[in-house]
């Protein structure tokens, strides 16, 4: 007779060499990438409310992937920006394969296993959320579950926390208090970073004559999201833009 309690205990090993394997690099997809583009699957915002409560994201990820993005960003905070974490379960299932962003407020290590649980290759974090030695903390925690750090600043302020060796380091764009958004906050806070830092442009990026005015400034990712989810086809309308920046 079977022993039922051995078959889940080898299910449970199994399960974990899936979370400990090693993950698409966040890092190494933009710095090998043409265009350097992190597709993000965002249904809402705070400021604008619903951008497209039916997208769902058994669909659109994987269609990000066949349309040319280096990577993928998912919103997995519900209540603000309709997301979840089983957003990034679905597109895994579908057969998306580009490194995934985990994009949310993490002021917790419990939010890193969910991370890495869900199929994540990175999260964010965010400096405006966390003290120094927090964000120390939690960056140590993800590397041990196989997680890169996309570290996030907005202000001068902030550029302190790019001492901690994050793997890439976001300028968001959009301020989070009050959600004003300026992509010259990215060309200007760009040469205060580390010189060897891989630079992320956050937010408000909607022509392709800034991107590549950004990676002129030394940027390698530029996150992207509201300008394809706001059309019928946000796979299609991606297509399209990395067709006028490669062109």
């Amino acid at each position: 007779m079977k022993d039922i309690l051995q078959e889940i205990i080898a299910t449970k090993h199994e399960e974990l060499a899936l979370l400990k394997a090693k993950k698409p690099s966040l890092r190494e997809a933009l710095l090998r990438s043409e265009t350097g583009i992190i597709a993000e699957f965002k249904r809402r915002s705070p400021s604008k409310g619903w951008i497209k409560e039916d997208g769902r994201a058994d669909q659109i990820p994987l269609s990000y992937q066949q349309h040319g993005a280096a990577a993928l960003s998912i919103l997995t905070d519900e209540r603000y920006f309709g997301g979840h974490d089983d957003f990034i379960r679905a597109a895994r299932q579908t057969g998306v394969t580009l490194p995934i962003l985990y994009k949310n407020f993490v002021i917790d290590e419990a939010q890193l296993y969910a991370a890495a649980l869900c199929g994540a290759s990175a999260v964010l974090l965010i400096a405006a959320c966390l003290s120094v030695q927090q964000c120390s903390v939690l960056m140590a925690k993800a590397h041990e579950l196989g997680l890169e750090v996309l570290l996030e600043m907005h202000s001068e302020q902030e550029l302190e926390y790019a001492a901690l060796g994050p793997d890439l380091c976001g300028i968001n764009n959009r301020n989070l208090g009050s959600f004003h958004t300026d992509v010259e906050n990215s060309f200007r806070l760009a040469e205060l970073l580390p010189k060897d830092a891989v630079k992320v442009s956050e937010s408000g990026i909607s022509n392709p004559d800034t991107v590549r005015a950004l990676r002129q400034a030394g940027f390698r990712g530029f996150l992207i999201g509201e300008n394809f989810m706001k059309t019928a086809d946000p796979g299609l309308a991606l297509h399209d833009f990395i067709t006028e920046l490669i062109h």
